[in-house]
């Protein structure tokens, strides 16, 4: 199964996804970080195809810069923004990135999540 990343600073939200994917059957191969400079070390040294959940708005480095590094890079890891921006400027430039495969808007629920699941499919 491929690697799956929760980034977000907010620790509930990383609880939260990480619960949703276990409900699905995904319990191995996941990391969360509350920083994403950490995350963004370790994403940068992963060989396969990862799975990110980015959140946009987080001190040190916005989800925005991580995807400008990931581009700056030639990092080509599958990403989905969940994001608490509504914000039809951000889900466009969000567009902007080939990686990124969705946007969502927090909460993730299980009805949200379920959108997500041919995602979490095509990467294992």
């Amino acid at each position: 199964m491929s690697p799956i990343y929760l980034i977000d600073d907010q620790p509930i939200a990383n609880f939260i996804t990480r619960k949703l994917l276990e409900i699905e059957g995904h319990k191995e191969n996941i990391q969360d970080f509350t920083n994403p400079l950490d995350a963004f070390k370790t994403v940068e040294q992963e060989k396969d195809n990862a799975l990110i959940f980015l959140d946009l708005n987080m001190p040190e480095m916005t989800g925005w810069e991580f995807l400008e590094e990931m581009r700056q890079k030639s990092i080509e890891h599958r990403v989905i923004i969940l994001t608490s921006s509504t914000s039809e400027l951000d889900h466009q430039k969000a567009l902007d990135y080939p990686c990124v495969l969705e946007y969502v808007v927090k909460p993730l629920n299980k009805q949200k999540f379920g959108l997500l699941s041919s995602y979490l499919k095509r990467g294992s």
